[in-house]
């Protein structure tokens, strides 16, 4: 592979506990090409979500190299890694996120103005109206479902154009119709801005969609299949 998006070597993960340290991720090496679509597998506690934050420079590796558009995310402090966020990556996790106080428009249009986007609510609005929710600019997250609420999340993260998308479950708390409806939006925000895709998942129709799929197992990587050889 050349010239990867996203480059991990030998990453490790140790958080603190009562009981003494506990290691959540061990000797990680993976790279993510430009425009893949990855999914990450494995059962609860295999370490999938948390590797998904260190690619987002959201966890903090404990050892190891994390390399993000040829930066070393583990050298940056956490200002620099927020503006770095804002710049490349797109969010999306399980729990939406979103700001109680604000409309759909203005949770979108929040990270564009915070980067200085001079169009940001015009911006904010053409991707709330890709998602299929023109008719919710204006409402609140508590005057919408967990579906429509899922939306906006998609469409604040996909505003900025990030190069990096990752997604943690991204369908994890809606029932199977809002889960097929935001499976196939996330897959439409990568093919209309090209960003490279890293989703975790349990669902396995919405892993059999990415290119490749890694299954981690016990905090490291047990194998991985690409989507042809699956075929």
């Amino acid at each position: 592979m050349t010239d990867p998006i996203l480059s991990l070597r030998d990453v490790t993960l140790s958080l603190r506990s009562n009981a003494g340290a506990v290691d959540i991720l061990r000797g990680i090496t993976l790279d993510v090409a430009r425009g893949e679509t990855l999914g990450l597998i494995g059962p609860s506690g295999s370490g999938k979500s948390s590797l998904l934050m260190l690619m987002g420079g959201l966890e903090r590796a404990t050892g190891g190299a994390v390399m993000a558009l040829d930066h070393d995310l583990t050298a940056m402090d956490e200002d620099a890694l927020a503006r770095f966020r804002r710049r490349n990556m797109g969010v999306v996790f399980q729990s939406f996120h979103l700001i109680p106080t604000m409309t759909a428009l203005e949770n979108v249009a929040l990270p564009l103005e915070l980067a200085g986007v001079v169009d940001a609510f015009a911006r904010a609005e053409a991707e709330l109206r890709a998602v299929g929710l023109a008719a919710r600019l204006g409402h609140y997250p508590s005057q919408m479902s967990g579906g429509e609420q899922q939306r906006v999340a998609l469409a604040r993260a996909a505003a900025p154009r990030p190069q990096i998308l990752l997604a943690d479950e991204p369908t994890g708390n809606l029932d199977s119709a809002n889960g097929d409806a935001i499976m196939d939006m996330l897959f439409g925000l990568r093919d209309r801005h090209g960003a490279t895709l890293v989703l975790v998942t349990h669902a396995a129709e919405l892993a059999s969609r990415c290119d490749r799929v890694v299954r981690l197992a016990d905090g490291r990587i047990e194998g991985e299949v690409l989507r042809e050889a699956a075929q």
